[in-house]
C-alpha cells in the first residue's frame, strides 16, 4: 500500500490455482516468515492459500491424535471483502476479518479493495489486452503472459505516481517523483523504456505450467 508496487502476478484457469501460485510469490519476494497484510473478495482460496504457504502444523502434545491441519499466527492479517449483487448493481458490501485482531485489521487495510480495483484499472489502461469487448485479447498464453510481464516492468519502474511524490531538496522543485519501485528502495531513479529494454532478463517462461 505504501509503495504501489506489483509483487507478482499470476495467469491460471482457476482461482486456486491463482491464489496458490500469487502466495508463491509473495513468499519468495520479500516475506518468507509470514504473509503480508491482504485484503481479498469473498472467494476462500485466497486465506486457504496463506495457511497453506506459510501456515505451521502445531507441535505434537503427545495426547490423542496428531495434528495434521496447519494453523495461522496471530501477527497475520487478512479481511475479506464480500460485494452482493443483484441484476448488474450493487446491493451491499459485507466484510470478515479471517487472520488478526478485527480492529487493528480494520484500521490498517480500510474496509474496501480500492488498492487492486485502482491497478486493474490501470492495467486496463495499459494493456490493450484486458480492456473489455476488444478484439486485442490474446491468442495464445504465452503472448499474454509475455504482454503482462512487459506491463508490470513498465508500471513498475517507468510511471511516476501522484501519491508517491515526495518533497523536492531543489528549490526550483516542490516534488520529487517517484515510481512504484522507487517507493519500495529497489532503484534511484525513474527508467525510460530504453533502460528496461537494455537492462532487464527477458522472463523464461518456459517452467509455466
Amino acid at each position: 500500500m505504501d509503495t504501489r508496487l506489483r509483487v507478482g502476478r499470476s495467469i491460471r484457469k482457476s482461482e486456486s490455482d491463482v491464489s496458490m501460485d500469487l502466495m508463491a510469490q509473495l513468499k519468495a519476494r520479500g516475506n518468507p516468515d509470514k504473509p503480508p497484510a491482504i485484503a481479498t473478495d469473498g472467494y476462500d482460496s485466497y486465506p486457504e492459500a496463506m495457511l497453506e504457504t506459510w501456515g505451521k502444523v502445531p507441535e505434537y502434545s503427545g495426547r490423542g491424535r496428531p495434528p495434521t491441519r496447519k494453523k495461522s499466527k496471530p501477527d497475520w492479517k487478512c479481511i475479506q471483502i464480500v460485494k452482493t449483487r443483484s441484476g448488474g448493481r450493487l446491493i451491499s458490501i459485507t466484510h470478515k476479518v479471517v487472520f488478526g485482531d478485527t480492529k487493528v485489521v480494520c484500521d490498517l487495510m480500510g474496509l474496501h479493495t480500492a488498492y487492486i480495483e485502482r491497478t486493474h484499472l490501470t492495467s486496463r489502461q495499459m494493456n490493450g489486452r484486458f480492456v473489455r469487448k476488444t478484439l486485442s485479447f490474446s491468442k495464445e498464453i504465452e503472448m499474454h503472459r509475455a504482454s503482462c510481464a512487459w506491463e508490470d516492468w513498465v508500471y513498475n519502474l517507468t510511471r511516476s505516481n501522484k501519491s508517491l511524490r515526495s518533497d523536492s531538496a531543489e528549490s526550483k522543485r516542490r516534488w520529487t517523483q517517484r515510481s512504484p519501485a522507487m517507493a519500495a528502495g529497489l532503484t534511484d531513479h525513474i527508467w525510460t523504456i530504453k533502460e528496461i529494454l537494455m537492462n532487464v532478463v527477458v522472463p523464461d517462461w518456459s517452467n509455466m505450467k
